[in-house]
């Protein structure tokens, strides 16, 4: 796998990420999970860490993922059963950790719509614990990742992850002299994770299917490839100082769009969007943007409290957006091409 990417552009020995991974202890909670798996790999082809940790509750998910793995890093690898509902379980799996990454998560739309007391168990209820265990335990960074639908949510899996964000940036009010530190990576679709269109679409034609669903022509997401969403993680735990929100500067495409690209000769079906669906993403709205400023790759979302340091980014590309600024899927100025949907296609990473 290329170790250059467009949110790590200098892996080189002196790299600043490469320094902070270096005979880490980590632990990434919904480690068996798209995102978990991915950044396994990438960390143990980026550094040789002292530990990995892989917390999630499916032993057949650890069992496989343990088989995949090559054997040269199977000895820094742990496997922990757990639930981050389950508060003592987090704490005993958190000793002796450097760094967080929180992933675990309920997902569906749907499912949370149908199922609202597990998802706001899961998705708020996890999120303080994740922050108890990390501060007992005197983690120094944790980085939780958030969705676009937490941005002016909605539906209900999108409230319950704006509340983890809350909560993870907030947590800072209570490190004191522990320095462990909160911040939160905010990013849309992942290209071909689970849940993604992408293997609906594969699903269907590879089946024979004459036509694919479409909910709306006009809907538009954001999109990202997993291993630039681990890149970005990784780039952003290196270079939080706690509070901050980051969303990466990805592309858009619409939903029509990636269909006739991904199958040019099969028809359309408008199916009407679901409950609790949006027609296009916002991943900040323009309350957020008094406090937002600007990088090359990214946007950065400052905690609105008095304890943060407005020159934190001072001496970096960043500078402040316009007060009615707003970073959504429909006026994003990226727009995906059909020729980069395909190499996003082909990227296993």
């Amino acid at each position: 796998m290329p170790l250059t990417s467009r949110f790590l552009e200098n892996v080189g020995d002196d790299a600043p990420t490469l320094k902070m991974l270096k005979n880490a202890r980590i632990l990434v909670t919904g480690g068996t999970g798209s995102f978990g798996q991915a950044f396994v790999n990438r960390v143990n082809d980026l550094a040789q860490v002292d530990r990995m940790v892989v917390f999630s509750r499916d032993e057949l998910k650890q069992y496989d993922m343990e088989q995949s793995l090559q054997r040269d890093v199977i000895d820094r690898m742990r496997f922990f059963i757990g639930d981050v509902r389950d508060l003592p379980r987090l704490e005993m799996a958190m000793r002796d950790t450097d760094y967080v990454i929180h992933a675990a998560a309920l997902k569906q739309v749907p499912a949370a719509e149908y199922n609202p007391f597990e998802c706001i168990h899961t998705n708020v209820l996890g999120a303080e614990n994740v922050v108890r265990a990390a501060l007992r335990n005197q983690v120094k960074r944790v980085i939780a990742l958030s969705t676009d639908k937490a941005s002016n949510p909605i539906n209900l899996y999108g409230a319950s992850k704006l509340a983890s964000d809350k909560i993870f940036v907030a947590a800072n009010h209570l490190s004191g002299s522990t320095k462990v530190r909160f911040s939160v990576v905010r990013y849309g679709n992942v290209m071909g994770s689970r849940g993604s269109v992408v293997p609906l679409f594969r699903r269907l034609m590879s089946k024979g299917a004459e036509s694919l669903p479409i909910t709306d022509e006009k809907m538009t997401r954001f999109w990202i490839t997993l291993r630039e969403g681990v890149d970005f993680v990784l780039s952003c735990l290196e270079m939080m100082r706690g509070g901050e929100i980051f969303v990466p500067k990805i592309p858009s495409m619409k939903i029509v769009d990636l269909a006739h690209t991904m199958a040019p000769n099969l028809k359309h079906e408008i199916v009407g969007i679901r409950p609790g669906e949006k027609l296009h993403e916002t991943m900040i709205t323009e309350g957020d943007a008094r406090t937002t400023v600007e990088m090359a790759d990214r946007y950065v979302i400052e905690p609105a409290f008095a304890w943060w340091d407005r020159t934190t980014f001072e001496g970096t590309s960043a500078r402040r957006v316009a007060d009615d600024f707003r970073y959504s899927s429909d006026s994003n100025p990226e727009w995906l091409k059909p020729e980069q949907l395909r190499t996003m296609l082909t990227d296993k990473e």
